[in-house]
């Protein structure tokens, strides 16, 4: 189902041994003004182009890549996407920008360990993750792009400055690892995390009207039932301090 809309497409990821974020191009394909969100995981990035190409979408009318959030699973594929589509900029929440553009890869790894298992298994050196960042969000915004209109919501709490992205007028949700189909949350241990912030996230969600779910993992909901987002934060309150 990679056509969700007329205005948003899906690239599911391609889980191995470690899992790849789904993928979400948004934007009227005529506007040549499109936008990807998130490119996944490291070596997916010819798999993510591909399938757009095969979507009927030319990958040049790309115009900036949009991260929900920095974790290695949603930005490993990032170079190779830019290498294809060069002229696309990066847009990020400014909490995790301000650490691409440091080379601090706390918030990509996560956890020291994970850090290690990556660089080992994917021969990765330290720095690869650097990046300049073209624009940095705060929350708050409504950014109209592809003649669609889309809020940026700081959801805080998987990772510090993950954002979701709301469509109001077909009621969307893409919350990157913040919220998942199955009643299910992201985890809130690793760098930057936070049970709290977490919670507040979710509650904040809870008060948009979503009938269209499209987390960064897993399935993906239609018809998404009416307090989805505020019974999941019931369910999970008691865990998040």
């Amino acid at each position: 189902m990679p056509k969700i809309t007329e205005s948003v497409y899906f690239i599911p990821g391609l889980d191995e041994m470690m899992p790849d974020s789904h993928t979400y191009v948004i934007g009227n394909p005529s506007s040549k003004d499109l936008s990807l969100i998130d490119p996944g995981l490291l070596g997916k990035g010819e798999y993510k182009l591909d399938s757009i190409r095969k979507m009927g979408i030319d990958p040049e009318d790309i115009q900036r890549i949009i991260m929900t959030h920095t974790h290695f699973d949603h930005i490993g594929a990032l170079s190779e996407i830019q290498k294809k589509i060069p002229k696309a900029e990066l847009w990020i929440h400014r909490l995790e920008g301000d650490f691409l553009e440091q080379g601090d890869e706390r918030a990509v790894y996560g956890m020291d360990m994970f850090q290690q298992v990556c660089q080992m298994q994917y021969r990765i050196k330290p720095g690869t993750f650097t990046f300049k960042v073209h624009r940095k969000l705060e929350g708050g915004e409504m950014l109209k792009v592809g003649d669609t209109a889309w809020e940026v919501v700081h959801i805080p709490g998987h990772s510090t400055g993950s954002i979701g992205l709301y469509h109001p007028a077909e009621k969307i949700l893409i919350p990157g690892d913040v919220l998942y189909a199955d009643h299910a949350i992201g985890r809130f241990d690793l760098f930057g995390a936070n049970g709290e912030e977490l919670k507040q996230s979710l509650k904040r969600l809870s008060q948009r009207k979503v009938e269209i779910l499209l987390p960064g993992h897993n399935q993906i909901v239609k018809n998404l039932p009416e307090g989805y987002t505020l019974e999941t934060l019931k369910q999970w309150e008691p865990y998040l301090g």
